[in-house]
């Protein structure tokens, strides 16, 4: 441990979890149906017909959770609020025993040192709301804002950061381009819309937010960079359509306030006066980052870049997935390339310049399929992965980029989405069966860096 990287003294290091992931109990204390309950009950949907319905009993569990954090020493939780424990319907009232949920949660994080860190909207859209037009329709912004209201007034003196969403861009692609995801649409580049209408919600949800008197709000928002196949002119347009569509489409209209090379033809409404609110300045952006991005033109793949498989685009998208060759890659496939996250997090300060807030790394993590024996998960390539990926961070606080946290994905290991739980990216290892937690070696390294002489420094303030 003596030689990890000088990361700042106020660098907040946390781990990160998603309601319909761990919390189970989808039918109890008057929540509603979200769309990943309609979805994973849907056959052909999911890995192995899995659903969310019981997950890691995090509902009955979570003081077990956060004694486990409280243990491992971290300065922040993030975790998502499921928009139908506070609102079954997506409107209207709250339900008193929802809120009632997270008052406790967030009561028993800061009795234990822990801040805790809300994300509004981790994909359990309402089903009542998807069936009215789901993200498709404008009304489903101002639904978000009234959700946020209701959970600030709640909880807003005791949070101490919010993020109004969650990876939008894989709501729009896989949730309604493609339909691997809820709720299972396949538009194509018809679902555009349903990005400007998530921006627009994130928008009016921070002013909701603001106005309740909660502070400190960002965006967890996926990124990536975005390499072409090769250096000729056509996979270097293909990377360029790609890197527009899948990061500047999600992070220009928030820090610039416009949409990149004209998108904005695309989009429904008033777009200029959607912008405008869109753009709500934020107290700080959270990057999501997971693997960069190969990208090239259709039809062209070869032996040395092969097509990415399982990377299924719309038809007439004028780009193609390649796989990224010669890195070690985790057990769901995911190349892993720690410098990816220095580049990103480097392009997005040389892109935005001054009008970029402070930064968070809100997620970032790997799957290996992990095993207890005798007692013990053994899984050093987890310890590797996230060693890397923070010295890829203090190369970027060193290159002068203002990086202040790293939320790991994820605490426990948890129902996977379309892959239900054949992915485990927990620190702690979950046994389906029995839900017996199980700390991996990744979490014993994590707590004995965080108890070290860089924890020291930090707690005392140096």
């Amino acid at each position: 441990m003596t030689d990890f990287p000088a990361l700042p003294a106020d660098f907040t290091y946390g781990v990160s979890t998603a309601s319909y992931q761990i919390e189970g109990a989808v039918g109890e204390d008057g929540r509603g149906t979200s769309i990943w309950d309609t979805f994973s009950t849907e056959p052909g949907r999911i890995k192995n017909g899995e659903t969310g319905a019981v997950a890691c009993d995090h509902y009955h569990r979570w003081p077990e959770d956060v004694a486990l954090m409280k243990d491992l020493g971290i300065d922040s939780y993030r975790f998502s609020v499921a928009w139908p424990r506070i609102q079954p319907t997506g409107s209207g009232p709250a339900n008193e025993a929802g809120l009632a949920f997270y008052d406790k949660l967030v009561d028993a994080l800061l009795e234990a040192g822990i801040e805790p860190a809300v994300t509004l909207y981790h994909w359990d859209l309402p089903q009542p709301l998807q069936d009215a037009g789901g993200w498709q329709s404008r009304e489903t912004a101002q639904r978000l804002a009234d959700y946020a209201t209701i959970v600030a007034d709640r909880l807003g003196d005791r949070v101490s950061m919010w993020m109004p969403l969650n990876e939008p861009v894989v709501v729009t692609m896989l949730g309604h381009a493609i339909g691997t995801h809820a709720p299972g649409q396949s538009l194509g580049f018809d679902a555009l819309p349903v990005a400007h209408h998530q921006l627009l919600g994130h928008g009016l949800a921070v002013q909701a937010l603001r106005a309740a008197g909660a502070t400190n709000i960002g965006i967890a928002s996926n990124h990536t960079p975005t390499w072409a196949a090769s250096d000729s002119a056509e996979d270097r347009e293909a990377a360029a359509a790609y890197d527009t569509l899948a990061n500047w489409l999600f992070a220009d209209p928030i820090l610039r306030g416009s949409y990149p090379d004209g998108m904005e033809g695309f989009m429904p409404g008033p777009v200029a006066d959607d912008l405008a609110v869109i753009s709500t300045p934020l107290d700080w952006f959270g990057v999501n980052y997971y693997q960069p991005t190969l990208v090239g033109v259709p039809g062209a793949a070869g032996e040395e870049s092969p097509v990415l498989e399982g990377a299924a685009l719309p038809e007439g998208m004028p780009f193609e997935l390649r796989r990224i060759t010669g890195v070690p890659t985790t057990d769901f496939g995911w190349a892993i390339v720690p410098d990816g996250l220095r580049e990103i997090l480097t392009t997005f300060h040389q892109r935005y310049g001054d009008a970029l807030p402070p930064l968070y790394v809100t997620e970032s993590g790997c799957s290996y399929h992990d095993k207890v024996v005798d007692g013990r998960v053994s899984d050093q390539a987890r310890i590797d992965y996230h060693d890397g990926h923070l010295r890829a961070i203090a190369r970027a606080i060193e290159d002068g980029v203002d990086v202040r946290g790293y939320f790991t994905w994820s605490l426990l290991d948890n129902f996977e989405w379309a892959e239900g739980f054949t992915e485990r990216f927990g620190l702690v290892h979950v046994d389906y069966d029995t839900l017996t937690r199980t700390p991996k070696d990744s979490y014993l390294w994590l707590q004995q860096l965080l108890a070290g002489t860089w924890g020291q420094s930090r707690r005392a303030g140096e």
